[in-house]
């Protein structure tokens, strides 16, 4: 394949107010490719609605926090952005994360880190979005939602909203070195 040249997108500032610009940017880009499956990392449900509606007639996978992430039995989807999503054809991911978890526990019980916390630690010197895009990848491929081995889009943020969005090949978290990151479409400069 040939060198190519492609646009990367750097927001001035992280947060909710790119996810616009954001979902535009991975729209034209999945297009121009003939991607056809959209990964939206979203906490509360409305940027995963809203991607949900904005890209009705692809594949979307909505990408929760697990249930408890902020306390025992706690949700943070909400029931209307579950039916938002549902309604315009998303399906949704809720599963334990990829880089949290019982080692999570091991470190808020013995004051340590392990590996999953280090990884997550270390892909942040990037942006926080780009260490979602990846675990939501690995976490759809575990649940057997996406193709391992075939490009799809990746869609996080910072915050609330969308600020980063990455072209990526997904792999399951127990070969996470075979994860891939083709091409960054656009992320915060500094976050």
């Amino acid at each position: 394949m040939p060198d190519m040249t492609i646009q990367s997108v750097y927001f001035e500032r992280p947060g909710p107010q790119n996810t616009t610009r954001t979902l535009e940017i991975v729209r034209q880009r999945a297009d121009e490719l003939g991607i056809r499956t959209i990964l939206v990392a979203s906490t509360r449900g409305a940027t995963g609605a809203q991607a949900a509606q904005q890209f009705q007639g692809y594949e979307v996978l909505v990408v929760t926090h697990s249930t408890g992430f902020t306390g025992p039995n706690v949700q943070e989807l909400t029931d209307e952005n579950q039916a938002a999503i549902q309604a315009a054809g998303g399906k949704l991911l809720t599963c334990q994360h990829a880089f949290g978890g019982v080692n999570r526990a091991v470190r808020r019980k013995l004051d340590t880190y392990l590996t999953d916390e280090i990884i997550a630690y270390t892909l942040r010197t990037f942006g926080e979005g780009i260490k979602v895009c990846l675990e939501i990848a690995l976490m759809a491929a575990d649940a057997g939602l996406v193709t391992v081995g075939e490009p799809c889009i990746a869609v996080a943020g910072t915050g609330r909203g969308v600020d980063t969005a990455l072209l990526l090949v997904p792999a399951n978290a127990q070969q996470f070195f075979d994860l891939r990151v083709m091409e960054i479409l656009c992320k915060p400069r500094l976050g």
